[in-house]
This record gives structure tokens, sequence and C-alpha cells, in this order.
């Protein structure tokens, strides 16, 4: 199930995602309630799980253990703030969600597609957002951008190169396969042309 009023934000590190959504929430707040939110995390516990999923070595968990913290927080997320903001009429805007997973733990990592679908049938059925905004950049521009200062955030970002550029090209299938949902940004552009391109699309396809 859609809900018309979800948008997600997806891309690699360093991509501009948290700029955007923010911007964007600023606007469509000037007129209407909006939830920002982020995953791993958005609520208190999701937010623990998030601690353990983004930070220390890059080899800590196993495959199918990532996967299930993953969706343990989403479900928790969902539950408890997604769906209740959605049922308030707020817009809910989230930095990452399903499509990360099957782009980090499936086609760059070590789980099968099938058994990623199989998990979110079973957690969040066909819970879907509305829109989902894609922003593309260089890896390489990507991870120096990531690797600011005061960020402990950085077990993705200590990735190999070959992994990030994997991530890119995952995207860019995964909004091939999609593209009645996604719309894919060129994240090199001025942080205000791309603004002003998400509130295009924004006004034309839901508002």
């Amino acid at each position: 199930m859609k809900y018309k009023r979800f948008i997600t934000f997806e891309g690699g590190e360093g991509s501009g995602k948290s700029t955007q959504i923010k911007l964007l929430a600023k606007k469509i707040g000037q007129t209407q309630d909006v939830c920002l939110t982020r995953e791993p995390g958005g609520t208190k516990s999701a937010e623990e799980i998030r601690k353990l999923l983004v930070r220390g070595k890059t080899d800590k968990w196993s495959s199918i253990s990532e996967l299930l913290l993953l969706f343990a927080a989403r479900k928790d997320h969902i539950d408890n703030l997604i769906l209740p903001s959605l049922k308030l009429k707020k817009w809910v805007l989230c930095d990452r969600f399903t499509d990360s997973t099957y782009v980090y733990q499936g086609m760059c990592g070590k789980t099968s597609l099938e058994v990623i679908k199989k998990i979110e049938n079973i957690v969040i059925g066909q819970f879907k957002p509305e829109l989902t905004f894609l922003l593309n950049i260089d890896p390489k521009i990507g991870i120096q951008r990531s690797k600011r200062p005061g960020n402990k955030e950085l077990r993705y970002e200590n990735m190999d190169i070959k992994f990030h550029n994997k991530v890119y090209r995952s995207y860019l299938k995964i909004a091939s396969l999609n593209k009645r949902r996604i719309i894919m940004i060129d994240g090199s552009k001025s942080i205000i042309d791309i603004e002003n391109q998400i509130w295009k699309n924004v006004k034309n396809k839901i508002l």
C-alpha cells in the first residue's frame, strides 16, 4: 500500500540527502504538518539499533544479522512513528527506506534479493512511499563529503571504494525498475537547483 504523503530520499554516502530533505520539509511545513525522520532510526528503539549498524568495524555483522536488525528497526519505525503520523494527515519525509536495504544488503552485500523480499513481506507487507528521490553523485566526492569532522557514523564510509561504486550502479538499476516512483536527481548540481527540481516534482506528482 502506498501513502500519498510518504516521501523517501535515497542515495550513496554524501549525496546530499540530509540537506535536501530538510529543505523540502521547510517548504511543505509552511502550510502543512511534516514529520522528518530517517532509517535506520526515527524512534528511540530504532535509534538504538542504528548505533549498532552504523558504527564500528565494517565486518562486525553477518549479512543476515544485519538484515534482521534493519527490519526490526523499520518495523518499530513504521508502527510507532510513520503510520501514526500519516494517519494524522502529516507529511512523512524519510532519509532512506527499503530501497537502501535492497542496495546495501542485497545487490552490494551477501543477502539474496529473494530473502530480503520475503522478510519485507513478513515484516511490513506492501508498505511503500508514494515518491522517492534518488540523489546521484560520484562516490569519491560523496565519501569526501560524508567524512566530515564530527561524523562518528562511518562504518559504511570506511568500506572499499569498489563497494561504493557498486552502490552507485545498484541504485541506478533500482531506479530503472521503478520509474513511476523514483525520480533521479543529479547530486552534483547546486543545492538550490536540486531543491527546485525536487519541489517541482512534488508539486506535479502529489500536491
